[in-house]
């Protein structure tokens, strides 16, 4: 039998925490320290040295890490690692969940509501009720549901939410909490089950239910959670009932890259874990093996001014490398220049495009660049769009294995109903009383079916399937066949979504059962949608272009961060609450530690995305980041450039009606009011 040689394989701290067993351990994992890599090697400790891997939960943020983590356990050690339990709080959950689904009061066959869904019967309710009716502005869909949701995740109370998130809101309190307790009714009677329920009724179980959470701590005697630091109240409350008998629980993350409070993760949780859990051994894993050490004493001294963290000082074997490199620039426009102008010059000495990235904290900050790499013909990959279940078209598709697989689900029938030819509003909600509130189900009036054609096909497919039996994919061939004409009806450009109904075709050829495969694709989906990832230059790799928060785990070997300004990084909306203004310095230090070899940060020196209440074109005059100030950073630690590029015609262009006869500037404002845009 295969023999790991640890001591070989790992440095000291991480061979620490991989031999902690027993009681409960918080590594603090710096960036690029090989996070990963220890619980890979903890997995594999764990069953060579005797526990039983059905034994051993591995809890993360992506089934796809756990995948690849348990992956790499197999092949270091055996195939016994790949029986351990992994994945993510949700999937758990569910798994959980459809066992004991009576004990907590819900039917073990629910259907999972993704966030699109959740919103869609939120406005059902608020429409309902009447409060799209109100002579004030009451909230839409998305915020009612950001509301309810970060009650939950905050661990909140509605009035809280709204009086720090949503304070226009207020005086709806009564009312939202309304809609609240009705999307609940709503759920409980047609079995649906949305992301934050799987995580209450998982912690009601396991509170309510002595035998039941007893019986789960003796089946999982060692717990792992990865990136704890983003977990929330719950989460955290979860876990901690799992390993209360036992206590043998071991997290892993970095308190300087708590960045998602906007999902409800709690920077508390990992800073709180040693008081809840007594004789909590803390193990820092501080060696990198990413960046530079030039650009390692530059994050190390951004993060040392936090107010509250676990003290740490990464370092690398490294040799070598250069300082990172703060560059003043004139505007947004020459920022843009200088980073096309280096790209190139780094491409030109043999670094590939996929090697190089563009951060910036909010989507807009890359407009003006994302036009001047598309005038240089600098193909790129902008991350943080639409997610592929998100697309309408897809949405469309899997309303339809939705009903299939649960009559009662209200939401996917008004999707599906308001497809059809000559089926509004009034129609679709008379056949939704039809069908669920009437209890009528498939068996309609056939004057009716007569009347609507489209209907009448469907009805015809939905009695053909046997939802235990038909496997996904021939489901999903049945019902495009009766689609692809509403499809080409719907959409200009059907051809190009036709692709993505072949992709789900063939995620769908995976699954044996419809209940796995809507469950996944509503926790575990496809990241991204093949119309937006599918322009690339096929002669080439491509450029990333990232926001903070989606570049988090990622590297490459040349980074730029874009508008390192007070107003951008830190955001303008964190700087009245000091808490935000925290999470935004582990921003920068996310942001500036993806870079292993070369980093530039970029400031325009004039900010021409100012507004004023006098003047829309007003610029302003930027300052640093108070970030890169703090320590007198950006003498010690940075290359300085303020490279000067040439006005441009904008720039050169004057007044013609300067110093001319007042009759000329008559003419010319004449001339203004009579073209309006809005004559045309």
């Amino acid at each position: 039998m295969k023999k790991i040689n640890y001591a070989k394989e790992l440095n000291p701290a991480q061979l620490e925490a991989v031999e902690s067993i027993d009681g409960p351990h918080l590594v603090i994992a710096g960036a690029g320290s090989g996070k990963t890599r220890t619980l890979v090697y903890r997995v594999a400790y764990l069953v060579e040295h005797g526990i039983k891997p059905e034994e051993i939960l591995l809890l993360t943020f992506t089934r796809k890490a756990a995948e690849e983590m348990l992956r790499r356990a197999s092949l270091i050690l055996d195939e016994r690692c790949s029986r351990v339990s992994g994945g993510t709080f949700h999937s758990f959950a569910n798994s959980i969940l459809r066992k004991y689904a009576k004990l907590v009061g819900i039917s073990h066959n629910f259907t999972i509501l993704d966030r699109a869904d959740s919103e869609d019967a939120v406005n059902l309710i608020r429409t309902q009720l009447g409060f799209n009716k109100k002579d004030k502005r009451f909230p839409r869909k998305k915020a009612l549901m950001e509301v309810i949701s970060g009650s939950i995740n905050r661990a909140k109370t509605l009035e809280e939410i709204l009086y720090d998130e949503y304070p226009q809101f207020v005086e709806w309190a009564k009312e939202i909490e309304e809609v609240r307790k009705e999307y609940n009714k709503y759920k409980h009677a047609k079995s649906l089950l949305d992301y934050d329920d799987l995580l209450i009724y998982f912690k009601n179980l396991l509170v309510e239910h002595e035998a039941v959470r007893s019986q789960l701590a003796r089946k999982y005697k060692y717990i792992m959670v990865d990136e704890y630091q983003d977990t929330n109240k719950l989460q955290a409350y979860i876990v901690s009932l799992l390993s209360a008998e036992h206590k043998n629980i071991l997290v892993v993350g970095d308190d300087s890259q708590s960045i998602y409070s906007f999902r409800g993760a709690n920077f508390k949780n990992i800073m709180d874990f040693p008081s809840i859990f007594k004789g909590t051994k803390v193990i820092t894993l501080e060696e990198n093996y990413r960046s530079t050490q030039a650009i390692l004493d530059m994050t190390n001294e951004v993060i040392s001014f936090a107010e509250e963290k676990y003290p740490k000082k990464l370092f690398t074997q490294k040799q070598g490398g250069k300082p990172p490199v703060f560059v003043e620039v004139k505007d947004e426009n020459s920022q843009s220049k200088y980073i096309v102008d280096k790209i190139l010059e780094l491409r030109e000495e043999g670094m590939e495009l996929n090697e190089m990235a563009v951060l910036f904290r909010s989507g807009w900050h890359s407009h003006d660049l994302e036009i001047e790499l598309a005038n240089r013909n600098i193909p790129f990959a902008k991350y943080g769009g639409q997610k592929f279940v998100e697309a309408a078209h897809i949405k469309d598709v899997i309303a339809h294995l939705r009903i299939a697989y649960n009559i009662l689900d209200q939401v996917s029938w008004y999707r599906a109903l308001l497809l059809m030819r000559g089926v509004g509003t009034k129609t679709a909600e008379k056949l939704v009383t039809d069908i669920i509130t009437q209890n009528k189900g498939l068996s309609l009036d056939e004057k009716m079916l007569g009347r609507i054609e489209d209907l009448d096909s469907l009805f015809k497919i939905l009695k053909g399937i046997d939802k235990n039996k038909d496997k996904p994919v021939s489901l999903i061939r049945a019902f495009l066949k009766y689609y692809q004409p509403l499809l080409k009806e719907k959409y200009d450009d059907f051809n190009k979504r036709l692709n993505d109904l072949d992709s789900l075709e063939r995620i769908a050829s995976r699954y044996e059962t419809l209940e796995k495969f809507l469950t996944d694709m509503a926790l575990e989906p496809p990241e991204r949608s093949i119309i937006e990832a599918g322009a690339k230059d096929k002669d080439d790799s491509c450029l990333t272009l990232s926001t903070i928060h989606s570049a988090k785990g990622l590297e490459w070997r040349t980074v730029f961060l874009i508008y390192a300004a007070e107003g951008h990084l830190p955001s303008y909306l964190s700087l009245e609450d000091n808490d935000a203004l925290e999470e935004e310095r582990r921003l920068l230090y996310v942001a500036v530690t993806r870079a292993k070899e070369n980093l530039f940060v970029l400031k325009p020196h004039i900010d021409r995305s100012a507004r004023s209440y006098f003047d829309d074109n007003a610029s302003v005059f930027t300052r640093v980041s108070r970030f890169l100030e703090e320590g007198n950073i950006l003498n010690k630690f940075f290359d300085l450039e303020s490279p000067q590029y040439e006005a441009d015609e904008r720039a050169d262009f004057t007044d013609p009606l300067e110093g001319r006869s007042a009759p000329d500037r008559e003419f010319m404002d004449m001339l203004k009011d009579y073209f309006r845009y809005e004559n045309y």
